[in-house]
């Protein structure tokens, strides 16, 4: 599914990804845990296609295809969704009208029919529901209002509508309660899939206790520093981080 290989980022003089090597498996959830400042949003920003990264060496494969050579929008139609650590506010944008345009406009990409509004609603509607978003939600504009939790379950439903191949998950755990953080997760888990893959970006192991990972992933100085099963996030919550800091000098 993703394999990025020796893959090197700049931002203006700063090195950030520095050679770094990653596998996720087809229907894998990957976890990557590390220091701040390591660079694991910036690998989930190079991936999605974020501007302001200076990609200077490496590929990223997703199905075989280096998709480096993509723009934001390429890579989103291929399947690769990011759902933000501090998702955006977008004041004017409403929000059923902002589903309906990027269901449409992937629609469009893969050579698909456009959704009709009953049709729309409908799915809307069982999505929603599924994740505990009353309708009143739907009916503001992106985002604006929203309370941190409501705003990562807006990312999960945008996910559960586009069903993306590879879905990135940028902290998502950040600022949630824990009874928001139960319902994202499960939104995620009802996600899994043979063909799907993930990749959980966090800093720490509680989120991990709800979605479970097949591999965990600690990052330290732009690279892979080590890689086990769940065993090794409760080993981070544990011990830290300091010696595996080491690891990658």
């Amino acid at each position: 599914m993703l394999e990025v290989r020796n893959l090197h980022v700049s931002v203006g003089d700063r090195k950030i990804l520095d050679g770094l090597n990653l596998t996720v498996k087809d229907g894998e959830v990957a976890a990557i845990m590390g220091p701040n400042g390591t660079g694991k949003s910036t690998l989930s920003y190079v991936i999605a296609g974020r501007d302001g990264y200076d990609v200077t060496e490496g590929e990223v494969l997703v199905d075989g295809v280096n998709i480096l050579d993509m723009d934001a929008t390429e890579r989103a139609n291929a399947g690769v969704f990011l759902a933000f650590q501090y998702p955006m506010e977008i004041p004017g944008v409403a929000t059923m009208t902002f589903l309906k345009a990027a269901l449409n406009a992937q629609a469009r990409a893969r050579g698909g029919k456009e959704l009709q509004t009953p049709d729309f609603m409908k799915k809307v509607r069982e999505a929603s529901q599924k994740l505990q978003i009353p309708q009143d939600m739907l009916k503001r504009a992106l985002n604006v209002g929203f309370s941190g939790g409501e705003k990562k379950r807006m990312e999960i439903l945008q996910m559960a509508l586009l069903q993306p191949k590879l879905a990135i998950l940028d902290e998502t755990d950040s600022g949630l309660d824990i009874d928001a953080l139960r319902i994202v997760a499960d939104g995620v888990n009802a996600l899994r899939a043979q063909e799907r893959s993930f990749l959980v970006i966090t800093h720490y192991q509680r989120l991990l206790d709800y979605i479970k990972p097949d591999t965990v992933h600690v990052m330290a100085r732009g690279r892979i520093a080590k890689t086990g099963g769940p065993e090794l996030a409760h080993e981070l919550e544990k011990t830290g981080y300091a010696g595996f800091v080491g690891e990658a000098a």
